[in-house]
């Protein structure tokens, strides 16, 4: 019935959440901020990455269950 829309929910999801768990745990978006020369930034990642990170992750588990509903 929705499976386009659920599909691309659940793309989004899952490519969000790779590139939040990405910037959690591994240093690449600090070094990111300091080529920009934004490193300043840097203090604040732990207020937005992991709210973002739950967010996609809720995103993702939101598709699926309507993925499930609609079989």
């Amino acid at each position: 019935m929705n499976e386009p829309r659920t599909s691309g929910l659940l793309r989004v999801g899952i490519i969000g959440s790779i590139i939040a768990a990405l910037c959690c745990f591994t240093p690449v978006l600090v070094v990111l901020l300091g080529v920009v020369g934004v490193s300043w930034l840097a203090g604040y990642l732990d207020y937005v990455l992991l709210p973002v990170l739950i967010f996609f992750l809720g995103l993702t588990a939101y598709a699926l269950r309507q993925r499930q509903r609609s079989r």
